[in-house]
């Protein structure tokens, strides 16, 4: 079974994007997955078609309506869909490698792209979405951060990536960030590759590579050290 994702999106020409390249691309024309951008605006009624009006209480920009996004949802996702609904939003859960993982292995996705000030709060807790962040900034919009998400899950689904070991020594699949790679020339501006990498000694790569792993996550991320002693105090 394929990974199916469908976006609600007021930009589905912004899909698939960069998706409909390199490793993602051939994967869907493979079929291994699916991507379906579908307009939110399309469910609109009236003369004008509105999605968005103004804040309750006042304030600045607009916020999208739930009763346009509630049918968009509604027809893309009927009961019995069991793929998990999430919205692209700065104050959502962060993403991680291990959420993708999970988004992986189920059958794929219904990812909403919110624009203008945010979506109304009803329609988020009515429809059950999840709410995803990609990172401590704000976006014009969800479009790009769905993309993201999109690629991180799709080069990961079964069969994707040619050697399959290339997905599990990356950043974050072991808790650490990932060591440091290099290649020919053997000197490039009179930096040389470490000598430990050319000896032939696997071992001695595989406990080099590890300490250069902790070194840098020491250094650039401490945070993750925290959490995986979090996770092994359990």
């Amino acid at each position: 079974m394929s990974f199916r994702a469908t976006i609600l999106t007021l930009y589905p020409e912004m899909f698939p994007g960069h998706l409909g390249l390199s490793l993602a691309g051939r994967a869907i024309e493979r079929g291994d997955a699916e991507i379906e951008a579908v307009n939110i605006r399309d469910h609109a009624t009236g003369r004008h078609r509105n999605v968005d009006d103004t804040p309750a209480g006042g304030g600045a920009g607009m916020v999208l309506r739930p009763d346009v996004l509630a049918r968009a949802i509604d027809a893309v996702s009927p009961e019995g869909d069991v793929r998990p609904r999430l919205l692209m939003s700065p104050r959502g859960k962060p993403l991680t490698q291990a959420r993708v993982r999970e988004l992986a292995d189920g059958p794929g996705a219904v990812i909403v792209c919110g624009r203008f000030e945010g979506v109304d709060q009803r329609v988020i807790e009515a429809r059950n979405l999840e709410e995803v962040s990609i990172g401590d900034y704000v976006l014009s919009g969800g479009e790009p951060a769905a993309l993201i998400l999109l690629d991180a899950v799709i080069r990961v689904l079964p069969g994707v990536m040619g050697n399959a070991a290339s997905g599990t020594h990356e950043s974050f699949e072991t808790g650490l960030l990932e060591h440091p790679h290099y290649t020919r020339p053997q000197v490039f501006e009179n930096r040389e590759i470490p000598a430990v990498l050319t000896s032939g000694n696997h071992r001695a790569v595989d406990e080099w590579r590890e300490a250069e792993s902790l070194r840098l996550t020491r250094e650039r991320r401490p945070d993750l050290l925290e959490d995986r002693k979090d996770q092994l105090a359990k």
